[in-house]
């Protein structure tokens, strides 16, 4: 199967490499997931961290392939002196899951949040932002998409650079 490669990650997201990374830095700093325009309540749960290949055919009857890490947070609401997860905590979740399912942090990383009672949501994450004590991390929805359309788009884009980037301008392309 000449499958196209899905597995780029767009601009605005991180892996899970990237993620781990930037956690690093303080292993003591709370972690805080904001989705929905609000942060994840104090005592969130990793439920579950898993990795997933892909194979499948798009609207266009292209075969596409790709592998993905998804992060399921469990946003519950629990009493008591609960505070949010410390970013060591986090990253030894993931490193405990990667003794025993592979995980490549190269790529696509997405979240799946519920609060128990509405259906899991899918989100993409930006890049964490240290902010007093605490890192946070702003989770997006991940949008449905036409892949065919979005080639093709990216294609209109890159030839109109080609066209009329400054090494073009000079070639009455643009004129």
């Amino acid at each position: 199967m000449n499958a196209i490669d899905n597995n780029k990650i767009q601009a605005e997201e991180i892996s899970l490499g990237q993620l781990l990374d930037a956690l690093s830095g303080d292993k003591d700093a709370s972690l805080i997931f904001h989705y929905d325009g609000r942060p994840v309540n104090p005592g969130y749960h990793i439920t579950e961290v898993k990795a997933g290949q892909f194979s499948a055919l798009d609207c266009g009857a292209n075969p596409e392939a790709w592998t993905e890490i998804f992060i399921q947070l469990w946003d519950i609401e629990e009493g008591g002196e609960r505070t949010h997860m410390p970013a060591g905590k986090f990253r030894a979740i993931v490193r405990k899951v990667s003794e025993h399912v592979q995980l490549d942090g190269s790529v696509k990383l997405t979240f799946e949040v519920s609060d128990g009672v509405r259906p899991l949501q899918l989100y993409c994450a930006a890049m964490p932002v240290l902010r007093g004590e605490a890192v946070h991390v702003e989770l997006s929805p991940r949008p449905a998409s036409c892949k065919p359309r979005d080639r093709w788009i990216a294609e209109e884009s890159r030839k109109a650079a080609a066209c009329c980037g400054p090494s073009a301008a000079r070639s009455g392309c643009c004129a």
